[in-house]
């Protein structure tokens, strides 16, 4: 990643912290737009134990009015040089602009992470390679026709995605995928088979974060409001985990990094060798 910093993906899940410094977001919009309250909210998701800080200043719900590129500047670059500066955690930036990426790296994120897959402004992919910084690619229907089959598709868009990067000189150990539950999966049984269906990714080759945390699909399951998903969200993290998740963007922390560890606890104990005669 940029600065020079590291994160091992393997036998323990990897919780990425959701700070929407927007007054918008479905779920959370308003709470941390304060520079003093984000920071806040940093402090406690890595006090349960998230390893990275995910800083988005534009929500991306469905029907979301779009910012400018200053807008959104002024909201997440004061919060990533303030975190940057205390070191407390890994921080990725939640932008498909190419020049708050540049300008969010610089001021100290260490990931990018482009929802719209390097498909929008594909400049993002020749700042990833130039600094070194992690490199999140989602997968989204927004704007365009999808194929029929839930994971063809996802095989469409991001081959296209990762033609971009490596063009671009991105290494693969820069690159994780996300499958971008809840973008423009237009049903709540289209995000149910991506999950049931979600180990057919590690085809791709590359690491694969999940993004449930308190989607829509989530409430139609449990009847719940988004502020009230924690548990449903854990899980689908429980659920993406056993089927080769290995990174998890969610909202609500403690909850998601129990319910990983119990998980990852059972997967170790599944690849120990049998006690001996």
């Amino acid at each position: 990643m940029a600065h020079g910093r590291y994160l091992d993906l393997g036998p323990k899940a990897v919780v990425v912290g959701i700070l929407n410094v927007t007054p918008d977001s479905f779920s959370d919009g308003g709470l941390f737009i304060a520079p003093e309250k984000a920071l806040e909210q940093a402090r406690r998701m890595v006090e349960e134990g998230a390893a990275v800080i995910d800083v988005g200043g534009e929500s991306t719900r469905p029907g979301f009015a779009p910012i400018t590129a200053e807008e959104e500047q002024g909201r997440v670059l004061p919060v990533i040089a303030a975190l940057a500066a205390s070191g407390e955690a890994l921080i990725s930036v939640d932008t498909y602009r190419e020049d708050t990426a540049r300008r969010a790296v610089a001021a100290g994120a260490h990931i990018v992470n482009d929802v719209w897959g390097l498909q929008r402004e594909p400049g993002i992919a020749r700042i990833a390679a130039e600094t070194g910084a992690g490199l999140i690619i989602m997968h989204t229907g927004r704007e365009r026709q999808k194929l029929p089959d839930v994971i063809e598709d996802q095989f469409l868009f991001l081959r296209k995605s990762l033609e971009i990067a490596l063009a671009a000189n991105v290494a693969d150990s820069q690159i994780v995928l996300d499958a971008g539950f809840g973008f423009a999966k237009e049903t709540a049984a289209e995000n149910l088979d991506l999950m049931a269906r979600f180990s057919e990714l590690q085809a791709l080759g590359y690491p694969l974060m999940a993004g449930t945390s308190r989607k829509r699909f989530i409430g139609t399951a449990t009847g719940r409001e988004p502020g009230d998903r924690a548990a449903g969200t854990a899980a689908t993290s429980v659920i993406l985990r056993l089927k080769g998740a290995d990174l998890f963007r969610v909202h609500d922390v403690a909850i998601n990094v129990d319910a990983l560890a119990v998980t990852d606890a059972m997967l170790a104990r599944e690849t120990e060798p049998p006690p001996g005669p």
